[in-house]
């Protein structure tokens, strides 16, 4: 899609920190999930809607360098830039900088593909749209 990345602000709540007072690893996850789910959302996709109309959009991938952590009431954000890598599949890459200082926590490209609902993977027209073309590498 664009090269100017969606980004959706998060704060840090005291239970996603572990006994060593940091962010979960898994927690990230969740972030980044909910980021993506709002991105689809500001270009005119519902998740859900699409789940209903046996568009089942799922994860392929997860790949996630961890660089720095974040902790209680830290202040961050999530970048999320969608692109096509193939006929059948796309990818979010997805950053985590904390607020503050802009200070690098995550990387990870997501990528995924849409299902129908036997669980075959096809690339709806609505789903083409919105992710555009193959990116060339």
């Amino acid at each position: 899609m664009g090269e100017t990345p969606f980004s959706l602000e998060f704060k840090v709540r005291d239970y996603e920190c572990d006994m060593q007072g940091i962010v979960n690893n898994a927690n990230y996850q969740h972030y980044m999930e909910h980021a993506r789910h709002e991105y689809l959302h500001h270009i005119g996709l519902d998740f859900a809607k699409l789940t209903e109309e046996g568009i089942i959009l799922v994860v392929k991938r997860i790949e996630i360098d961890y660089h720095f952590p974040l902790r209680s009431g830290d202040v961050f954000f999530v970048d999320c830039v969608a692109e096509r890598v193939s006929p059948l599949r796309f990818a979010f890459v997805q950053n985590i900088f904390r607020l503050s200082d802009r200070k690098p926590i995550i990387s990870a490209r997501v990528t995924g593909t849409s299902i129908n609902r036997n669980g075959r993977p096809f690339l709806p027209e609505i789903i083409d749209k919105a992710f555009g073309p193959v990116k060339q590498q």
